[in-house]
Parts: C-alpha cells; sequence; structure tokens
C-alpha cells in the first residue's frame, strides 16, 4: 500500500467479459497492490476479493441506459485519488482499450501528470463468443473478422461506420453495445450489401452462468430478440460462423450451468469447494457464515510442546481433525521459533484425506488415515489397535465435538485437548441472500460443519428471517451437506439434507451436487 507522502499511480486494468477467472495474471497482482478499486457495472463483483481488506471499493457503473456516474466524474475521481499518493486499480470490464473509453481515461491521466500503466484483459469481443461456441475465424468461413461499435447512433459520437464496407465483405462483424441498436444494425448491414440469409447471434451475459445465447439470420434475430425480451450487455456476431454454434457450444453443456450454488464456509476457506464447483459452471454465491481465528491464550498447547521437547515421546499419538488444526499448529510453533519436528515421535493421525493433504503440504505424514473419514471411523480403528494407557494430543478448535477425547478416554487413554483457534460468527450481509431465496434464484446451499449450519440460520434471523419459516425462506433451494454430523445439525432445524455424498470430503460433496443437477435436468426432460 501507499502512504499518502509517495506519488500515486493508476492501473488501467481490463477485468474481462465477466468470468472471474478470465482476468489475467498481472491484473490480479495489480488489484492486490491497490489502495483504491474503482470498478464498473460489467466488472464481476467476485474480483473484488482479490484486494487488499483495507482497499477502498468505490462502484462507478455505467448502464446504455443509466450512467451511475458520469465520465468526467470518474476521470476527476481518478486523479483525486492517485493525486493523494495512492495506488489505484480501475477495473474496467472486458479489455481496456476496446470500447471502454479506456484510452480517454489515460488520455485525462497523461495530462494531468499521473503515472500510470495499462494492463490489457480479455476482450469480449472474442471471448464471448468463444464461449457460445462460436469462433470469430475460422479457416473456410471467415478469414477476417471486425470489431464494431454498436452504440454510435449520431454522427457527433465520432467517426461514421463504413457500412458498405461492413456489407460488402465476406467476414466475420462482432457489435459491442448494439443490443438495442440490433433493427438499426441489421438493417444497414442489409441494405449495404448483406444477404438477408446470413447467419447472426446475440449472446448476453456472455461467459457467465446467466449466459443466452439467440441465433437467426439478419431477416429475423431482430424480432427474436424482441420476442424473448432480450436486453444488453450483449455481443452480436454476424457470419457464417455462427453455423458453428450447434457443434461447439460447450460452455452451457457443463453439468452445473445456470446453476447458483452458496458456499457457507469461512472467508478465505472456500478455494477448493469454490473452485471446483465453477469449473462445473456453477455460480458461486459466497456467504461466509465463520471467522476462524487463533485462540486467546496457548497455555494448553505450549505446556503440551513443551513437554515434547523434554521428552520426544510424551505423545504416543498426535490426532489432527481437520485442515485448519493443521495450519494452525504450524502457525503457532512458527510464532514458538520452533517446527513440526518438535512433535517428536508420536505418530499422526488425520481424520479424513482433507487433513492428510494439508499435513503433507507442511511435510507431516499421516499414520492413520481411517477409512470412514468421520471422528466415529477413527475412534474404531483407534480401538481395534488398542490405546489403553496411551498419550495422546488432540490440537484443534476451541469448542469441538467432545466424542473423540471422551471416548478416548473411556477406551484408557490419556488425552490432553489443546485449543488453537476458534470459530465465530461471520458479519455477513444476509438481505440479499434472503431476497435471493425469496425469489426462488438459489439452487443449492452447502453446508461443510455443524456450525455453518448454525451460524448460516443466525445471519438470517440477523435478516429479519424466522428460523420456524425455514422450508418457505429456502424455497426451491436445495441443501447439500458434507456429511452426517452435519446433517443431523440442519435436522434440528428443519432443514433435511436434500444431497449428501458417501464420503465426508468436498470432491465428494460436489460430485453429489454434479449427479443430483443432472439427474432434475433429466426429469424435468422426461416431463417436458
Amino acid at each position: 500500500m501507499a502512504s499518502a507522502s509517495e506519488r500515486g499511480k493508476v492501473y488501467l486494468i481490463g477485468a474481462g467479459p465477466g468470468d472471474p477467472e478470465l482476468i489475467t495474471v498481472k491484473g490480479r497482482r495489480c488489484l492486490e497492490e491497490a489502495d483504491v478499486i474503482i470498478y464498473d457495472y460489467l466488472a464481476n463483483p467476485r474480483l473484488l476479493a482479490h484486494g487488499g481488506p483495507d482497499a477502498r471499493r468505490v462502484y462507478v457503473g455505467k448502464k446504455s441506459d443509466k450512467h451511475t456516474v458520469e465520465q468526467e466524474s470518474i476521470n476527476t475521481l481518478l486523479i483525486e485519488e492517485a493525486g493523494q499518493g495512492n495506488i489505484v486499480a480501475r477495473l474496467k470490464g472486458g479489455d481496456v482499450f476496446i470500447f471502454g473509453r479506456g484510452g480517454e481515461e489515460a488520455l485525462t491521466l497523461a495530462e494531468a501528470g499521473i503515472d500510470f500503466e495499462v494492463v490489457p484483459g480479455v476482450s469480449s469481443a472474442s471471448a464471448v463468443p468463444a464461449y457460445a461456441g462460436i469462433p470469430v475465424t475460422h479457416r473456410g468461413l471467415a478469414a477476417d473478422v471486425s470489431f464494431i461499435t454498436g452504440r454510435q447512433r449520431h454522427a457527433d459520437e465520432g467517426p461514421e461506420i463504413l457500412w458498405d464496407l461492413l456489407g460488402q465483405g465476406g467476414g466475420t462483424l462482432v457489435f459491442l453495445m448494439g443490443v438495442t441498436s440490433l433493427p438499426e444494425i441489421t438493417e444497414k448491414l442489409r441494405a449495404h450489401g448483406r444477404a438477408p440469409d446470413t447467419p447472426a447471434a446475440v449472446i448476453r451475459w456472455g461467459t457467465t452462468t446467466d449466459q443466452e445465447c439467440i441465433t437467426g439470420t439478419l431477416a429475423d434475430i431482430a424480432d427474436k430478440i424482441k420476442a424473448a425480451d432480450l436486453h444488453p450487455p450483449g455481443v452480436i456476431v454476424v457470419g457464417q460462423v455462427v453455423t458453428l454454434r450447434d457443434k461447439l457450444k460447450w460452455f452451457e453443456k457443463k453439468p452445473l450451468f445456470g446453476r447458483r450454488v452458496v458456499i457457507t464456509r469461512a472467508a478465505g476457506q472456500a478455494g477448493a469447494l469454490s473452485e471446483a464447483l465453477m469449473a462445473a459452471g456453477a455460480d458461486v454465491i459466497d456467504f461466509p457464515t465463520l471467522t476462524i481465528r487463533p485462540v486467546d491464550d496457548y497455555t494448553i498447547f505450549d505446556a503440551a510442546i513443551a513437554t515434547l521437547q523434554a521428552d520426544p515421546a510424551a505423545f504416543d499419538w498426535t490426532i489432527l481433525t481437520s485442515a485448519n488444526a493443521v495450519r494452525f499448529l504450524v502457525r503457532r510453533l512458527q510464532d514458538l521459533e520452533l517446527d513440526v519436528r518438535t512433535l517428536g515421535s508420536s505418530k499422526l493421525a488425520a481424520v479424513g484425506t482433507s487433513t492428510a493433504a494439508a499435513m503433507a503440504m507442511e511435510n507431516l505424514r499421516a499414520d492413520l488415515v481411517p477409512k470412514d473419514f468421520r471422528v466415529e471411523g477413527l475412534l474404531s480403528e483407534l480401538g481395534q489397535m488398542g490405546i489403553k494407557g496411551k498419550n495422546i494430543l488432540i490440537p484443534r478448535a476451541e469448542e469441538g465435538r467432545e466424542i473423540l477425547p471422551n471416548s478416548l478416554r473411556e477406551l484408557g487413554a490419556r488425552v490432553t485437548v489443546a485449543p488453537l483457534y476458534k470459530n465465530a460468527p461471520a458479519e455477513t450481509p444476509a438481505a440479499p441472500l434472503v431476497e435471493a431465496l425469496d425469489a426462488d434464484e438459489i439452487d443449492y446451499i452447502t453446508f461443510t460443519s455443524g456450525s455453518t449450519v448454525k451460524n448460516f440460520l443466525i445471519r438470517l434471523v440477523a435478516g429479519g428471517f424466522e428460523v420456524g419459516a425455514g422450508a418457505r425462506l429456502l424455497g426451491r433451494a436445495k441443501t447439500a451437506i458434507i456429511g452426517p454430523v452435519a446433517a443431523k445439525t440442519a435436522e434440528r432445524f428443519g432443514m433435511p439434507a436434500d444431497v449428501m455424498p458417501t464420503e465426508a470430503t468436498i470432491p465428494a460433496l460436489v460430485e453429489a451436487i454434479i449427479a443430483d443437477a443432472v439427474n432434475e435436468a433429466l426429469e424435468d426432460s422426461d416431463k417436458g
């Protein structure tokens, strides 16, 4: 972050066409460095998460029929923020210099003596057709492509579009910001030589799970768009390449395309689940219900570590029940200027493959991973080994299930429970989610622990929802719950598990959601 005494800088960043994964590596790095993020209507809000926790977010979105902030005011804002010594990330939809007025902003900064860099982005001109299965060039169909603004209606809006050349050529035409002008565009192209039966397509919200594509010809595409009541934003493609869509469309075929899935995991810990769902085509809505923090008092854990330093064989087993336990264990050892060798000869047990994978990342090999990825499975296998008289260390959350330590004690083991972290309810605003649920816009809500269930309902109550009305609020949204322990918590609140995998892992949960969505689609197809 820059201090106010330093000279500021502006990064003009192309945010890509909508899919948040299409941001460039450099664009993401600039967002991470920014003091201020100034973003547009077409920039995916998920990209804002790449900014630092203290970075200010300023919305200056503009739609074709409504300007939240006029361009002159945006230019002034950029100069003012950079003039105060801030690093400014100006996040613009698509590519900065393709019909995004990025050149105007760059000129303004140059004239004001403000340091700036341009970070090109993936343009909707090529990416949106690609996501619809339409290559803008193709051997034998189109050797050239033209990108044209669809918003020019008056002579004073810039150089006149050369309709005679566009009409007489045979290449692909891609119009941006032209949905509202589609009747005039098709009329001019036909009047200047393009055949009425030339294939055409309009793609709305391309590269997002709201993507919608309508195909036709220059003769009927405008009527089809009107009948479908399709509104901006959209990209228009004209040319023979449109005929390839039926064979090449791939994005809409993803198993979770068009599905909205809510993730309730703690902020910063939804990565694997979010990425897997998005890879399957889902629109992921982050609704963190927990924050995970270090405990205030490490007395018990530090005492156990001191014991291990004096006697490396002091504990026979160290049991790690989650990836968080691994992370906070390593962090505390580092704070003490120690490392994992301090665990001495203690054998390591992991509850589940995710925990074992987190251990492997820290060069810790699990001696035991039960086949049943629950605490009950671990108890069964340890019981078979015989642990009477054994010393067991359990680094874990401050408030955890007591079934593991209590059952181990019943089997004759001496157990030390050492709190390392604690779960606290997150302050995520609930109103937008409540509205989406009431409008039946949510397909699945995922829960990965009993804590996420309870804190999800806490947040909804904070948003004005009465828990007793759960079935009404969730509407058609299904609960996708990772395992039976979390499912029992959900059932106590009147939310039975609609989807639950046979294994309590993130990959299995995603596969279960996909299977349910596919089955639901087949059932709808049979009904149709």
